[in-house]
């Protein structure tokens, strides 16, 4: 088993993640027939016989006009691929359970243009795209995404059949990226534990209790003292007033306080839920896992750095 996947690296050149540009040479296309070309061989075949045996000369000419249809249709199929650059682009984070999109970027620095190109993740579904003359092609490559962590989307298979589904020509190419996924929030977790890990501060940058500074959408852990009760009497959504002052609500977000029969995973999907609340309230928060501590904060860069903390505990 380890032989046959170590002839497999050496003959499709499979070495890991590569540097870019990856450029598509000689060596790395290959061209088979298709079903289509193999079928379409087999009646060359038979035309030649019945050419021979009748002594037919325009059975002759026929057989070899489409014969060299056959071999240029193959030369042509190879060079929609050949020395195709390939670059990897933007990669967003997504949450256990969604679809990363891995970007790829087609360089074509040839005068004429390629198409009919599909790209397809191991695992994945198939995108097919067209790469105009000396232009560049972006392409999002779908991948379903099951466990949390740093998830690299390996081997990426190029393919064509153009122009006329005779022969295959593919390559394989291991562009260097990856994308950070979350762990899933839990569905139906607990409020957020204002009341038992919560405590006043004295900043003047979040929920305050003084000037009146609009409406927001009604949070469960949102206290009804805050809920916009004239705006539910007109017959809309409930609110909940905000407020800015001198007093913002804190809240640690500690894996040491959930129940102890939770299990790491269930920790986590608990902690990613409480964490987008907490962020969606304007909340100081802080998070405390057994390896790590990230201090009360907030803003988009303490979001990201406590999501990132939760998807690589125990990585």
């Amino acid at each position: 088993m380890q032989a046959a996947a170590s002839f497999k690296r050496w003959l499709f050149r499979l070495y890991g993640p590569e540097v870019a540009p990856i450029v598509l040479t000689q060596r790395r296309v290959y061209v088979l027939p298709t079903q289509a070309g193999l079928a379409f061989a087999a009646a060359l075949g038979f035309m030649l016989i019945g050419a021979i045996n009748y002594n037919l000369s325009l059975g002759y000419a026929l057989t070899f006009l489409l014969a060299g249809l056959g071999l240029v249709t193959l030369l042509h199929t190879f060079r929609n691929l050949v020395q195709l650059e390939i670059a990897p682009g933007h990669v967003e984070p997504v949450f256990a359970g969604d679809t990363a999109r891995f970007g790829l970027q087609l360089h074509n620095r040839r005068n004429q243009g390629r198409f009919a190109i599909s790209l397809q993740v191991e695992g994945g579904s198939t995108v097919a795209t067209d790469a105009p003359a000396n232009a560049s092609t972006s392409v999002d490559l779908p991948l379903v995404t099951h466990r949390r962590g740093w998830l690299r989307p390996g081997r990426v298979t190029l393919a064509s059949r153009f122009p006329l589904c005779l022969v295959r020509a593919w390559s394989y190419v291991e562009p260097d990226m990856r994308c950070l996924v979350y762990p899933r929030p839990e569905q139906s977790a607990p409020p957020l534990p204002l009341s038992a890990s919560g405590e006043s501060g004295g900043s003047r940058n979040g929920q305050g209790t003084e000037d009146f500074s609009g409406l927001r959408t009604h949070q469960p852990a949102d206290s009804p003292r805050h809920v916009a009760w004239k705006a539910v009497a007109r017959g809309q959504q409930l609110l909940t007033k905000q407020f800015t002052g001198a007093s913002t609500t804190q809240v640690w977000l500690d894996w040491n306080a959930l129940p102890p029969d939770l299990g790491a995973e269930a920790r986590l999907s608990r902690l990613t839920r409480w964490l987008l609340d907490a962020h969606a309230q304007g909340l100081a928060y802080g998070l405390r896992l057994p390896t790590r501590e990230i201090p009360l904060g907030q803003g988009a860069r303490h979001f990201q750095d406590c999501l990132e903390a939760l998807a690589l505990h125990g990585d």
